[in-house]
């Protein structure tokens, strides 16, 4: 299975967060130039990161970017699902449906591991992912932006 450039994004900008917890708000700005993605790509996540309820931003001086509790204690696996979205892996319908449809045994076989895949990610939070060594690794990025 692989992750969409999207959901990428989005994981990143969580991580981030999660590491600097403590230190003053990120702007979705200063998470794009760390991360060297484009500043429009990484907006995009963190609207929907803020739709989903991971993270808040706050407007103003003193605002910036933060995680809600429950986006610090979110399950990746649950996160990854939102943001990859219900689709399957193979597309077996459409405007030139498989003629296997009604009688492969692919698809099942494929939605079974589609789930072993967010089920080996549901154990892990937010919180888990900054955790050292990827937590520090993280605040130098972020450090960059003083530089």
């Amino acid at each position: 299975m692989r992750l969409t450039k999207f959901t990428d994004l989005a994981l990143r900008a969580v991580m981030t967060l999660a590491a600097t917890k403590d230190a003053e708000p990120l702007t979705t700005r200063e998470v794009a130039h760390a991360m060297d993605v484009p500043y429009t790509h990484m907006a995009k996540a963190i609207a929907r990161l803020q739709h989903l309820g991971v993270i808040e931003a706050r407007r103003g001086r003193g605002g910036g970017l933060a995680l809600t509790e429950a986006g610090r204690h979110t399950s990746v696996g649950r996160l990854v699902r939102d943001l990859e979205g219900e689709e399957e892996v193979v597309a077996c319908e459409g405007d030139s449906p498989c003629p296997l449809r009604g009688a492969c045994r692919l698809r099942g076989a494929l939605r079974t591991a589609q789930e072993a895949f967010y089920s080996a990610l549901d154990p892990l939070t937010v919180h888990d992912l900054a955790a050292s060594p990827t937590g520090p690794v993280l605040v130098g990025l972020i450090g960059r932006r003083h530089a």
